[in-house]
């Protein structure tokens, strides 16, 4: 009998020890994500020494497209069978997601990436992390979710934080209010196209949503590149590796290692720990580009976190 108890409790201590460890591995795999995603606005600012916003934000869709949609078909000729949700039939409502979650997706994008050329990074970062809110108000709007006085409380105190860095800008030159406008609604068209992909989520696969979006949205900027700025493609090795980075590193190895991390990690806490993302962008602004942060916009950052923080965690902001 002590034999036997022996065995089990070995095997159950074998078995925490295996929890911790990929706890452990997701929690780093978090870190590398957020260190990636955060290096997306300094690998924009790079690329717009030479190439505009659209064709920025071109390259980074299209490459994607390229690398991540020819790994899919190499995988579909090893493996041709589909997976269980993309077999089946596609309604005309879903194929309307799948375009708009493109058209949405890239609206975003150039916004953030205008945004950019106005305002600094830890700005655009700070104000694009108001996402949440917007999700919310969206869900409330158009699906009637209701949310409790934790989550109103919340969203009022992000917002303040939102304000105080509209008047800091007030007190300086309007370019730098011109590129927080910029990307706030960057954060709005983004809230929608997560109310979208969460739509298309119980249908399609993350990778198939992506592949949509990348290839949708690299097909209607390619005009308005043409037209507005005449430049496709990047000439000088800089900008190269720029947008390519957007597309291996921010967009590629990021969102993949998030969605990696949640097997062992909840999403409640790898959204809380993606607030860290603005952090990490000015922190890499502060090396490059020597940007510096004034106590006015530190104190507007400990406001809005704290904001997002308590709405995040208010039962309101728990998927249904």
């Amino acid at each position: 009998m002590s034999s036997s108890a022996d065995i089990s409790q070995g095997a159950i201590a074998d078995l925490t020890k295996e929890v911790k460890q990929g706890d452990r591995l997701a929690l780093i795999s978090l870190c590398i994500a957020l260190i990636s995603v955060s290096f997306a606005p300094i690998f924009i600012r790079l690329s717009e020494l030479e190439l505009g916003a659209n064709a920025t934000v071109f390259n980074r869709l299209f490459f994607f497209f390229i690398i991540f949609g020819f790994g899919r078909f190499c995988q579909s000729r090893i493996s041709p069978s589909p997976t269980i949700q993309d077999a089946q039939a596609i309604s005309r409502q879903q194929w309307l997601l799948l375009i708009g979650v493109g058209a949405v997706a890239i609206t975003s994008l150039v916004l953030w990436a205008i945004s950019l050329q106005y305002t600094t990074v830890a700005k655009s970062m700070l104000l694009n992390n108001l996402t949440p809110i917007f999700t919310s108000l969206g869900s409330w709007l158009w699906f009637g979710k209701k949310f409790d006085k934790r989550f109103l409380i919340g969203m009022t105190i992000a917002l303040v934080g939102a304000i105080a860095l509209g008047l800091e800008d007030l007190n300086g030159s309007q370019g730098t209010l011109l590129g927080d406008s910029y990307a706030l609604l960057s954060a709005v068209f983004l809230g929608i196209y997560f109310l979208i992909v969460e739509q298309l989520r119980s249908r399609f696969s993350a990778t198939t949503i992506l592949l949509w979006r990348c290839g949708i949205g690299s097909l209607l900027l390619l005009p308005l590149v043409f037209i507005i700025e005449g430049q496709l493609f990047p000439q000088n090795l800089t900008t190269w590796l720029a947008v390519l980075g957007l597309a291996l590193i921010s967009e590629g190895l990021g969102q993949r290692l998030l969605a990696q991390s949640m097997d062992k990690l909840s999403s409640s806490f790898v959204s809380l720990f993606l607030l860290l993302e603005p952090m990490v962008s000015a922190l890499l602004a502060w090396c490059i580009f020597n940007e510096a942060l004034n106590l006015i916009t530190g104190i507007a950052f400990i406001i809005v976190f704290s904001g997002i923080y308590l709405a995040k965690t208010s039962q309101a902001a728990v998927a249904e």
